[in-house]
């Protein structure tokens, strides 16, 4: 395919200007046909020069990406022309994903090979497909833009971020898991030594095996395993108060990716994991396993799952959980709530589950709702307004509703995780840490 260039377009106005002045003067027919003419010859020719596939192109990918995440994406471009060209590549993406990188701008010398990188970021599981390439390089003469398309439709697949749990799995065969979270003081957790390491800033003090660091002439700490082969059940409410977003990804979206990387904690150390996925009916229900396996099963059951724009059902919910699950549990269950018939229906589920099992519940924080909170003037300096007073205080109001909800949920003796979505996987990790170590199972 050829696009007229801006060159060809000013070259074209010549013949027009001229053919504008032959009404008034019958000398410039000839001039304005010599023009048009010329032109089309030049245009022609250099249309002609350009008809031939001057690049050859191919893309690889994996074939599974991960929500919210830069999934990497290489194009390998290799020049059959004897010029330098200046090419200009883009690639169709699908549904709900963006690549700011893209279009991409390369300059190849004749016979010239070059790699290029491009990341896709998508915002929806499930199955897409990664369509053509199409790049463009002008002309000889630069009258023309030549556009080939190449077609390398690909299915893909978008699952949870399984990105970061292969960064945990990496870091976990290097030792490194602190990496990625806080140390937690382990009361009366040490149950069975597991193994030495090197001493950390984060370890406790008595943790240094004194009679190993003489031996090895550097710092050791002592390493002890918690409890395995415990159960979790992870319940994630999809319903429409999940759908809101924060940081481009859904509530329903932030909680799967903390589901899965714990599950993948979990499991290596022996615990049993299992999902259960609710909206007006149950979506989903993987039972406690263990080994890794089980994670996968995690994923395979929820990367096409997707909240409702419905009230969901949590007594459905949990009376199958109840039925299905018999041995004590760590129910950790994701949802929103911001009114009282809500607030009354997870207070009822919340003691259906004592004292079978141990409920840790997520709740996340309106990061909005708290801005309004610390916002004392106008971004102009002003003092704050009537409006401006008034909506502080409707913030104040659901912010003190939601604290109140939070102690009555302890006082039931449930466990609560109040935290921003950004913040969600640490945090929950940690929880999960401190559950084993306090031996609350």
């Amino acid at each position: 395919m050829l696009i007229p260039k801006r060159s060809l377009v000013w070259l074209a106005v010549v013949p027009l200007v001229l053919a504008a002045i032959v009404p008034f003067d019958d000398s410039m027919l000839w001039p304005m046909l010599l023009a048009d003419a010329g032109l089309l010859v030049v245009a022609v020719i250099d249309a002609l020069a350009t008809s031939a596939a001057l690049v050859t192109v191919s893309r690889r990918t994996a074939e599974v990406f991960s929500i919210g995440r830069a999934n990497p994406v290489t194009v390998e471009l290799r020049s059959r022309s004897r010029r330098r060209l200046n090419i200009e590549l883009t690639c169709e993406l699908f549904e709900h994903a963006v690549a700011d990188e893209l279009p991409l701008k390369v300059s190849l010398a004749g016979g010239e090979r070059t790699v290029l990188r491009f990341r896709v970021v998508p915002r929806r599981r499930g199955a897409f497909v990664l369509g053509d390439l199409v790049i463009r390089y002008q002309s000889p003469l630069g009258l023309w833009n030549k556009q080939v398309r190449f077609p390398a439709h690909q299915p893909v697949r978008v699952y949870p971020d399984v990105q970061a749990v292969r960064t945990w799995e990496l870091l976990a065969r290097q030792n490194r898991q602190h990496s990625m979270m806080r140390t937690i003081r382990r009361l009366g957790g040490e149950s069975e030594f597991e193994q030495l390491r090197d001493y950390s800033r984060d370890d406790e003090f008595r943790s240094i095996d004194w009679k190993a660091t003489a031996r090895r002439g550097s710092l050791t700490a002592r390493q002890y395993q918690l409890e395995s082969n415990q159960s979790l059940m992870f319940v994630l409410d999809g319903g429409r108060l999940m759908t809101g977003e924060t940081g481009g990804l859904s509530l329903f979206d932030h909680a799967l990716n903390a589901t899965l990387m714990l599950a993948h904690v979990a499991a290596r150390g022996g615990d049993r994991v299992g999902l259960l996925s609710y909206a007006e009916q149950v979506q989903a229900f993987v039972p406690p396993e263990t080994g890794r396996k089980a994670v996968q099963r995690l994923i395979q059951a929820s990367y096409a799952l997707h909240p409702e724009l419905v009230e969901p059902d949590p007594e459905r919910a949990f009376g199958v959980l109840n039925l299905r699950v018999r041995t004590r549990t760590l129910v950790v269950l994701f949802t929103q709530v911001i009114d009282e018939r809500a607030a009354t229906e997870l207070l009822r589920v919340t003691r259906g589950l004592f004292p079978r099992h141990l409920p840790l519940i997520v709740l996340f924080r309106d990061v909005g709702m708290h801005a309004l909170l610390e916002r004392t003037a106008t971004p102009a300096g002003a003092e704050l307004t009537d409006l401006d007073l008034y909506t502080r205080g409707a913030a104040a109001e659901l912010v003190s509703w939601r604290d109140q909800l939070i102690r009555s949920l302890k006082n039931q003796g449930a466990m609560i995780l109040d935290v921003d979505p950004a913040d969600l996987t640490p945090a929950l990790i940690n929880r999960y840490l401190e559950v084993k170590a306090r031996h609350l199972l």
